[in-house]
């Protein structure tokens, strides 16, 4: 009977508590929509700067529980404007609010399926994924490191903070993928504002167009593209500031504010700041002075001395939104610098000790945007920015260094080659798009991009070289027409053409021993086209095909160097190639069980590639040349799939697999079969994938904190560093590797306080990537982040 009673009493004050708590809460549900009458499925609903949040489900249907008071109710999704209200909750009852929201001009009528941090634009005919960098704020990832969670993708870097950098999309690289943020050009903008120096507050999110791309980008990409979309629209003042500390003396700090009036009056300020010794340990041969020979066989632990990197950045918008005339009319400014000491050449046992480069850049812009122009239907978009990027590449030592840190003085001075030679850089980027919608059913875009680049070399030390006397120029347009027919919910289709034009003059040498120049020019223009469709064999089952004649024009550092460890080509060939997608997807919502389920497959056809080849130079040194390369065949899959559970654990992984192979089967103007014919590219990771699993503890200490763990690792197969046709197996094979992360974050009243620390590589895995140069490893870092506003 005791027993009984004991049990009873449990039963009567678990009934209580359960009865009181959901007095004191209050509910809101209803349906969204869009202004074309169509469902907003799988749409972010919440309560600002709260952790109550959920999801739209296929029927665009939501209810939100919170306890009683009062809110702004926000409703957001890739494609559409943000949608805010002012909400109060009533106690023990529920509100019923049906929402409409407005397409964006730079996504008309596409919707998004949300996968826990992943999207996909699912009206969208063409492969594109997009990144949720909100989720991501209080870590001390860059914009690139974020992208590696993308399918396909790969961030490749050279060594620790500020190095060089390039992102793999499905077998493309570097110069093969173009930026854009907030779908401007961001070509001739300086390594200080590179995507590996941006943090990942910056942005709201991050869209991956993957092979064939929209003409509304106006871009000769082959890879894809990728389209960093910044924060907008913040009705009240707002401050979001952060700074961290970690391994190696890295301190990163980032400030954004703003604030948009009634009037329309809106500025808004980012800020940010890199440093790090990046003197970690590596694994690499040492030169012995006493008898000037590098002992390969003999692999030492020593520590990088001459790495140190910093860079400080600060943007600023102001103008005027939601006008009749303009629905935004911004004036914006940017300026960045940096400074690197430059510790290796492109490859490790290379070794140097009083290389740098410094640099400043000056960026004014204009934006002009406007929804039904005169006429409805008539969308205008035009941006335009002038890029004054001023770099000074130093090499006047005169001393040799070695990995001890010891160094001996040389006959003559400089490490590489005796230079101080200032390079000043002039970008000039405009855009004009056009988008009409002539019905629900028709839409049809015209864009052009204009970009003149023009390089001037001044030498201090040589104020008579004559190669500086010449200057370096490009002048591009690229124009394209679009069509896209969505006369369903179930399928859409887009054709499109794009024409090219490249205008290149710079010096060329008369004689071999480079002592003289002259001026030479070169035109180059070609006409592109392509299709791309998306069907729905059932709702949550989508199916996309796409195929594009694309062209890639050569970039100015390909044709004129980097005026450094890099030589250019004045008469490199674009690249040109046939690219061909299909990926199929499933996803769907089993009440708090969500499912995400991806496979793509890649097919490109490559002629003319444009490769990066080490060179050999004297005295043992090394430095980079581009040159074509005749054809390329590229065949590979990727997969993805997610998991998550109600805002409590998410789950999932990537894996990418792309055969790039060496398509030539004769050397060029002879019969004679090639050596490398069917051999894959050299220096090309073909096998990766990472996986992540992170868990949410809400409420924890008390009502609007949230304690989140996370987890993720990165694998790569080991890959060829030469040709696979040429040399040693073991000596040019770049190891296979295996990475993981740790991170811990806390979140402090509804996200004002964030707490958080890393470690990243925890294994102390030996990592390498751009020819072979050693990464940092283990490494340590903590962040604090404030946020404060509506």
């Amino acid at each position: 009977m005791t027993t009984l009673r004991g049990k009873a009493l449990i039963f009567l004050l678990l009934v209580c508590a359960l009865s009181a708590y959901s007095q004191e809460r209050g509910s809101i549900s209803g349906k969204i929509t869009s202004t074309e009458d169509e469902i907003i499925d799988f749409a972010s609903v919440y309560f600002k700067r709260t952790t109550y949040g959920t999801s739209t489900d296929a029927n665009g249907q939501y209810t939100l529980e919170a306890p009683a008071g009062e809110y702004t109710l926000v409703v957001s999704t890739i494609g559409y404007e943000t949608f805010e209200k002012k909400i109060k909750l009533i106690t023990g009852k529920n509100q019923h609010h049906d929402i409409v929201i407005a397409s964006k001009e730079e996504q008309l009528e596409e919707v998004v399926v949300i996968s826990n941090g992943l999207s996909r634009l699912k009206r969208s005919a063409f492969n594109v994924v997009a990144i949720d960098a909100k989720s991501l704020q209080n870590s001390t990832q860059s914009l690139s490191e974020a992208l590696a969670q993308a399918p396909g993708m790969k961030l490749r870097e050279s060594g620790g903070v500020g190095s060089d950098m390039q992102l793999m999309m499905d077998g493309f690289s570097g110069k093969h993928i173009k930026i854009f943020i907030d779908g401007v050009p961001q070509e001739g903008v300086g390594s200080s504002f590179g995507l590996n120096n941006i943090p990942i507050n910056y942005a709201e999110r991050i869209e991956v167009y993957k092979g064939v791309v929209p003409v509304g980008f106006g871009t000769d990409a082959i890879g894809g593209v990728i389209n960093i979309i910044t924060k907008k629209n913040q009705n009240k003042w707002f401050l979001d500031a952060s700074y961290s500390y970690g391994s190696f003396n890295t301190h990163k700090s980032y400030v954004n504010f703003g604030q948009t009036f009634k009037s329309g009056l809106t500025y808004e300020v980012n800020a940010f700041q890199n440093y790090s010794d990046n003197d970690y340990y590596v694994n690499t041969s040492v030169k012995d002075f006493e008898t000037g020979a590098i002992n390969k066989k003999k692999i030492e632990r020593v520590k990088r001395f001459h790495d140190n990197y910093h860079n400080e950045a600060v943007s600023g918008k102001i103008g005027i939104v939601d006008k009749v005339w303009a629905d935004r009319l911004l004036f914006g400014f940017t300026y960045s610098r940096m400074y690197k000491e430059i510790q290796t050449g492109v490859r490790q046992e290379v070794v140097f000790g009083g290389k740098f480069r410094e640099g400043y850049s000056v960026m004014p812009s204009v934006e002009y945007r406007k929804r039904d122009l005169i006429i409805k239907g008539l969308d205008v978009v035009l941006t335009a920015n002038y890029n004054d990027n001023i770099t000074h590449n130093v090499d006047t030592s005169s001393y040799e260094y070695n990995w001890y840190g010891e160094k001996r003085l040389m006959n003559s001075p400089g490490e590489q080659s005796n230079q101080h030679t200032r390079s000043d850089n002039e970008n000039w980027n405009g855009t004009f798009t056009v988008n009409y919608r002539l019905s629900k059913a028709h839409v049809f875009t015209f864009n052009h991009v204009l970009n003149n680049f023009e390089r001037s070399n001044k030498s201090v030390l040589n104020k008579n070289s004559g190669s500086d006397a010449i200057p370096k120029e490009t002048r591009k347009n690229i124009s394209g027409l679009s069509y896209r027919l969505m006369p369903s919910e179930h399928w859409t289709a887009s054709v499109f053409g794009k024409y090219y034009d490249q205008y290149v003059a710079g010096p060329i040498a008369t004689s071999s021993a480079q002592d003289d120049y002259v001026r030479t020019t070169n035109t180059i223009n070609a006409m592109g086209y392509g299709a791309a469709g998306s069907f729905f064999i059932i709702k949550s089952l989508q199916t996309k095909l796409s195929y594009e004649k694309a062209y890639r024009l050569p970039t100015n550092d390909e044709m004129f160097g980097d005026e450094d460890l890099e030589t250019g080509d004045l008469s490199i060939k674009p690249e040109n190639s046939d690219n061909l997608n299909f990926n199929i997807s499933y996803n769907e919502l089993f009440g708090k069980h969500f499912i995400y389920v991806e496979g793509g497959l890649v097919y490109r056809n490559a002629k003319d590639y444009i490769q990066r080849k080490i060179t050999s130079l004297s005295g043992g040194k090394y430095g980079a040349a581009y040159s074509n390369h005749g054809r390329v065949e590229t065949k590979g899959f990727n997969l993805s799939v997610r998991y998550g559970f109600a805002k409590w654990v998410s789950v999932g992984g990537n894996y990418t697999e792309m055969n790039v192979r060496d398509n030539v089967k004769t050397v060029n103007g002879t019969n004679q079969a090639s050596l490398t014919y069917g051999a894959r590219m050299p220096n090309m990771p073909y096998r990766f994938s990472n996986s992540d699993v992170t868990f949410y503890w809400h409420n924890l200490g008390m009502t609007g904190n949230i304690l989140t763990v996370s987890y993720d690792n990165l694998y790569m197969h080991r890959f060829p560093l030469y040709s696979e046709a040429v040399g040693s197996e073991t000596e040019f094979i770049v190891p296979t590797q295996f990475s993981h992360n740790l991170m811990l974050s806390y979140s402090i009243k509804n996200g004002r306080y964030n707490l958080s620390f890393e470690c990243r590589n925890f294994t102390n895995e030996k990592l390498y990537d751009n020819f072979s140069l050693q990464k940092a490893g283990r490494a340590f870092y903590g962040k604090v982040r404030v946020y404060l506003g509506s």
